[in-house]
C-alpha cells in the first residue's frame, strides 16, 4: 500500500506545493517571510511528534495549539488572506464566469479614454509634478474612493494636471479613474511594506504597489524628483516608461 501512487496522489502533492508557494509569495510581499518559516517549522515538529514519534501527551498539546493557532493566523494575516481571495476573484477566467452569470459586460477603456491620462503624465513628468493615478478594472475600489473627494468628471488632460498642481489641495492623494470617469481625487491608498522595493522609490511608489497587490488596478506614478513615469500592476513595477510603453501597458488588460 505504501508504494501505490496514483494520479490523485500526484495532483494532491501538486496542489499542496502550489498552495505553499503562493503563501510564500504573499508572505514575502508583505514582509512576513520569517513568520511563514516559523509556521512551517512548527508544522514539521508537530508532524514528527504526533505521527512519527507518536508522543501522545506532547502530541495532544500540539493538536490544541494548532486548532487555536488557525484562528490566530486568520486574525493575524487577514490582509494577506483578503489579498489572496481578491487575486483569485480577479483572475481572468473567474471574472469571465462572474460576468456570464450576472450579465455584466466588461468595461473596456478605449484609446480615447487612455490618451488624456498618458498625455497628462508625460506633461507632468516634464515639469516634475508628482502624481498618482489608479485605473480601476474588474475589482471595485469603492473603499478607496470614499477616502477622497468625489469628482465624477470626464477624463480630461487639463483637469488631471490641475488636480496634481503643487498648490492644489488634492495633489498629495491618489486619483481614481473608474468606468471611464475621474471618480475621485485625494484618495488614500494602502501602503506596501514589501522589503524588496528599492530604497530610492518613495511613498507614492509604495502606495501604488499596495493598491496593485490588493486589486487588479493599474497604478501610475509620476515622480516629483526625477519626472520618471512608472506603473504598478499586480504586484510588479514597470519603471521609466515612455508614452508608447505607458499606453501599451494601460490598454493591455483593458
Amino acid at each position: 500500500m505504501f508504494f501505490e501512487f496514483g494520479i490523485k496522489d500526484f495532483i494532491d502533492i501538486l496542489l499542496v506545493a502550489f498552495l505553499l508557494y503562493y503563501t510564500y509569495k504573499l508572505m514575502k510581499a508583505s514582509g512576513s517571510i520569517n513568520v511563514f518559516t516559523g509556521i512551517l517549522v512548527f508544522i514539521l515538529i508537530w508532524l514528527v511528534v504526533s505521527q512519527v514519534l507518536e508522543m501522545k501527551l506532547l502530541g495532544s498539546i500540539f493538536d490544541k495549539l494548532v486548532s487555536v493557532g488557525v484562528l490566530a493566523l486568520i486574525i493575524l494575516f487577514q490582509d494577506e488572506i483578503r489579498r489572496f481571495l481578491l487575486t483569485l476573484g480577479s483572475h481572468q477566467h473567474a471574472s469571465a464566469l462572474v460576468r456570464f452569470f450576472t450579465g455584466n459586460k466588461k468595461e473596456k477603456l478605449e484609446h480615447d479614454d487612455i490618451m488624456p491620462v498618458v498625455m497628462a503624465c508625460i506633461s507632468m513628468g516634464k515639469q516634475k509634478v508628482g502624481a498618482l493615478i489608479v485605473i480601476e478594472h474588474n475589482l471595485p475600489l469603492d473603499d478607496v474612493v470614499r477616502t477622497g473627494e468625489i469628482i465624477n468628471a470626464d477624463i480630461n488632460q487639463r483637469l488631471i494636471e490641475n488636480i496634481f498642481f503643487k498648490n492644489s489641495p488634492l495633489h498629495d492623494g491618489a486619483m481614481v479613474i473608474s468606468k471611464k470617469r475621474i471618480k475621485a481625487a485625494g484618495c488614500i491608498l494602502p501602503v506596501s511594506h514589501n522589503l524588496d522595493i528599492p530604497k530610492e522609490l518613495g511613498l507614492r511608489h509604495r502606495a501604488a504597489m499596495g493598491i496593485s497587490q490588493v486589486s487588479d488596478a493599474h497604478a501610475i506614478i509620476v515622480s516629483e524628483e526625477t519626472g520618471g513615469i512608472s506603473v504598478a500592476y499586480k504586484g510588479q513595477f514597470y519603471l521609466r516608461l515612455n508614452a508608447e510603453e505607458l499606453e501599451s501597458l494601460l490598454t493591455k488588460e483593458s
